[in-house]
């Protein structure tokens, strides 16, 4: 069997998987299709059920084209991890985010924590935001809060006016379009962003999206520039030129570090002189690799009492709720204890590349990170000069 024979039988499995899930009502497998066209692109027939999912996964590890195909054996091996651990596995954390993410677990030093939160609060004492329970409703009233209509509206302008910005950097002229829809779901998520070739779906969650001006422009870059965009930039490459890679995106893979991580961090990249939104860039830093820390604590089993009370003495303004969401994410959910590791390793890496990266080591990642999907190990290729994705723990 050749490479795309097998590519294309992957797709077709994850198609198969995911109309499963989609018809059970529970969280769909494909979370970008990037596929072109094709005259057979109707949906397979829904799996039968998880088993015979993992059945077919495994049997694909063994052909010899996907065990020679670096890309395509790593893909696999994500799918079956997460598969496995939706059925009840559960691997060490480090293992687990290995074989999905890509990248290391480690989490970050008290010391690193430390030098990031004090930028942080810096950059808000600049905006005369206090560091305490206050923080950010303070934020909120010096950015303008926005509402209903007016957020959405809001997110559209932004994403127009920032376009050329984006464009320029990353050098694709890949086309897109976009649909806004408001919606109310139980969920962590305040937005969500899905669709297929050029067609992208933003959903805004009433249940907990709240904007402010500028979050409307930060939110442009990370959802409409970032991964809309970047996904049609891709599907736009692929349609051109087949190179044998899976093209259907999955939260609980390796390419969630390069859109989650570069999603965060484009406003140091183009309008590095809004100081409010630099504001949200460097507290989003600073909050994630809190949520790190969570996340590898309650993996430890350090207790829920210790993590709650660690939590509240570094960020005064989370509530109850939002540590305990974020200890239950991180580790009841076989996805997103996966998928939300990709968060703080992704930022802290592009947080890195924008401050110390130089010109051309920003240029490179900018422009490849456009072109198609990176996984840790080809992030690093092309920035060896950078950190360790994910972190390497106390020693830093």
């Amino acid at each position: 069997m050749t490479t795309t024979a097998v590519r294309d039988r992957i797709e077709a499995t994850l198609r198969a998987w995911d109309g499963y899930e989609r018809r059970r009502g529970t969280t769909p497998v494909i979370d970008y299709d990037c596929r072109p066209a094709q005259p057979d692109s109707a949906a397979p027939p829904p799996a039968t059920s998880r088993v015979a999912v993992l059945a077919e996964l495994t049997a694909i590890a063994d052909e010899p084209a996907c065990r020679a195909d670096t890309r395509l054996r790593t893909r696999v091996d994500a799918d079956r991890t997460y598969l496995q651990a939706m059925l009840g596995e559960r691997l060490p954390l480090a293992d687990y985010l290995r074989r999905t993410q890509g990248c290391a677990s480690a989490g970050w030093s008290e010391a690193h924590l430390t030098q990031v939160g004090d930028r942080a609060r810096a950059c808000l004492a600049d905006l005369d935001v206090d560091w305490d329970d206050r923080t950010l409703t303070q934020l909120t009233r010096v950015e303008g809060r926005l509402r209903g209509q007016d957020a959405a509206d809001a997110i559209e302008q932004a994403a127009t006016d920032l376009e050329p910005l984006v464009r320029a950097a990353t050098g694709t002229d890949a086309p897109y379009q976009l649909t806004i829809e408001q919606v109310e779901v139980d969920a962590y998520w305040s937005y969500w962003l899905d669709g297929a070739g050029t067609a992208a779906r933003l959903r805004l969650n009433r249940h907990r999206a709240e904007f402010t001006e500028t979050q409307a422009r930060v939110f442009a870059l990370h959802e409409v520039l970032g991964h809309a965009l970047q996904s049609a930039s891709w599907y736009a490459r692929w349609t051109a030129v087949d190179d044998g890679a899976v093209r259907l995106l999955s939260v609980h893979t390796d390419t969630q570090v390069l859109l989650e991580g570069l999603a965060q961090a484009w406003p140091l990249f183009v309008i590095g002189d809004d100081a409010p939104a630099v504001a949200r860039v460097r507290l989003a830093h600073y909050t994630q690799l809190v949520r790190a820390g969570l996340h590898r604590a309650v993996d430890d089993g350090v207790p829920v009492a210790d993590c709650v009370r660690w939590a509240r003495q570094r960020v005064p303004f989370w509530t109850d709720e939002e540590i305990g969401n974020a200890l239950t994410d991180r580790s009841v959910d076989p996805q997103l204890r996966s998928y939300l590791w990709a968060y703080p390793a992704g930022i802290d890496w592009f947080v890195a590349l924008a401050d110390t990266g130089g010109p051309a080591a920003r240029t490179a990642v900018l422009r490849a990170a456009y072109q198609g999907p990176l996984t840790p190990a080809d992030l690093t290729a092309l920035w060896p000069d950078g950190p360790t994705i994910g972190g390497v723990g106390a020693q830093r």
